[in-house]
């Protein structure tokens, strides 16, 4: 029989003493057997009840109790939850338990479990980095570096020969893969080109966060590029991903129309910030995401590269996005183990960024609702119905993004899907990189 540990974790309290306040006569098995689950006939259906598949039952099914506002079967299921999804267990436990924590805010918000709504207010802070601790948290996992290597390499190419270089950048890593590219053009024989940065500044607080305004962070590499005798230009726009960017793409449109006929390359380099635009299921003409890359065709770029998570969050089912999200965020609490270890300040963070991005698309709905994932195959498809074809990735670029890889846990590989490349854990899709011109 499971008892509740010495000390639970705080957002499950005030569920805890519900369940530990009962009569007297109510004991746990009593409460085990109130109501069957829906779907497990007897207990010996649970199986190992520590299991991912369980977890993952146990998770759908009280997902399906608040949704039909069945307060007492949604307080069992995560009783049962919280006992065996400790915050600090393994992989699959603290996956679990960060989707617990998802799913008890969202009991709170629609009144499912009043108790718990004084939980509300507590959720994992998410830490503001510096510039350094950035820069290294970076550094630690292919994730962010698979995309970075595979469009620098590809934006390179497509830039070679113009002695201005505009860079427009939806980035979630607030510039980290600039230096990088600044390095690259400054070695040029025929010396450095002029580089242009126009950032969108994003007006939503997305993980990771700066702990610096993008002035302050514009000082820094216009300073890193005059350290190696290239010229920047930096700018930022304050845009908002609720309206596809458009203060951007209006300034940009409007900067388009007395854009030197040659001599400038137009760059735009989108790293996980797209799926931010909302969206649904279905890719319409007319939606925000399709008018965004309909505004971009028209400004006629060089190269668009385009990097995101392979996965789909865009349901408004709720158990489907579940489904969805605990089948794709096992793979960065999977990882973790292979950088950083346990009880590290780097790891907390880490966490707590994840646990950012379940909240959102477990615990909140409509424009609340920020993290709105798309497949590869639905981009590539957004991309060409927006008139552009695929560029691909050289033999080069391909065996940069492998000696990168060499440098991290043997997990992690490499495989080309038609002419774009996709980085993989253990042979599951985790990020895909695809390079874009104008037809």
């Amino acid at each position: 029989m499971m008892q509740f540990t010495e000390s639970l974790p705080p957002q499950v309290s005030s569920f805890s003493s519900l369940m530990m306040n009962k009569d007297s006569s109510t004991n746990n098995n009593q409460i085990q057997r109130a109501r069957p689950w829906p779907g497990f006939h007897t207990s010996k259906n649970l199986g190992n009840i520590g299991d991912t598949n369980c977890m993952e039952q146990l998770l759908v099914h009280c997902a399906n109790a608040i949704e039909s506002n069945d307060a007492t079967l949604a307080q069992q299921i995560l009783w049962v939850l919280n006992n065996i999804a400790p915050p600090d267990g393994d992989s699959n436990q603290r996956l679990t338990c960060g989707f617990l924590r998802a799913l008890i805010l969202r009991a709170a918000k629609i009144g499912t479990c009043k108790l718990l709504t004084a939980n509300l207010n507590h959720s994992m802070e998410t830490h503001k980095f510096s510039i350094i601790e950035l820069a290294s948290f970076v550094d630690l996992t292919p994730w962010h570096r698979f995309g970075f290597t595979a469009a620098n390499t590809s934006i390179l190419e497509a830039v070679e020969g113009y002695s201005i270089i505009h860079i427009v950048d939806f980035s979630l890593t607030h510039c980290m893969q600039i230096p990088t590219l600044i390095d690259a053009v400054s070695s040029r024989v025929e010396g450095p080109p002029l580089v242009k940065l126009t950032v969108a500044g994003a007006t939503e607080d997305l993980p990771p966060m700066l702990d610096l305004s993008y002035e302050e962070l514009g000082a820094k590499l216009v300073n890193f590029a005059r350290s190696r005798n290239v010229m920047m230009e930096f700018r930022v726009i304050p845009s908002s991903s609720s309206d596809g960017f458009s203060n951007v793409i209006e300034q940009l449109r409007v900067q388009n129309l007395i854009r030197p006929d040659n001599g400038e390359a137009l760059v735009i380099n989108c790293h996980m910030m797209l799926h931010y635009i909302p969206e649904e299921t279905r890719v319409i003409s007319n939606s925000f995401r399709a008018m965004f890359l309909k505004a971009i065709r028209n400004l006629d770029p060089t190269i668009v590269v385009l990097v995101d998570e392979d996965a789909d969050f865009t349901s408004n089912n709720l158990v489907c996005r579940l489904r969805s999200a605990f089948n794709y965020l096992w793979i960065p609490y999977d990882t973790v183990d292979t950088f950083l270890p346990r009880g590290s300040k780097q790891r907390q963070w880490y966490e707590a960024d994840i646990c950012w991005k379940i909240e959102n698309l477990i615990a909140q709905e409509g424009i609340q609702r920020l993290e709105r994932l798309e497949p590869k195959s639905q981009w590539v498809q957004r991309m060409r119905n927006a008139n552009f074809r695929s560029s691909g990735f050289s033999e080069e670029g391909v065996t940069e993004v492998k000696n990168m890889l060499d440098e991290h846990a043997a997990g992690w590989g490499l495989k080309r899907d038609e002419e774009d490349l996709v980085l993989t854990w253990k042979g599951h899709n985790v990020v895909f990189a695809t390079a874009w011109v104008p037809l």
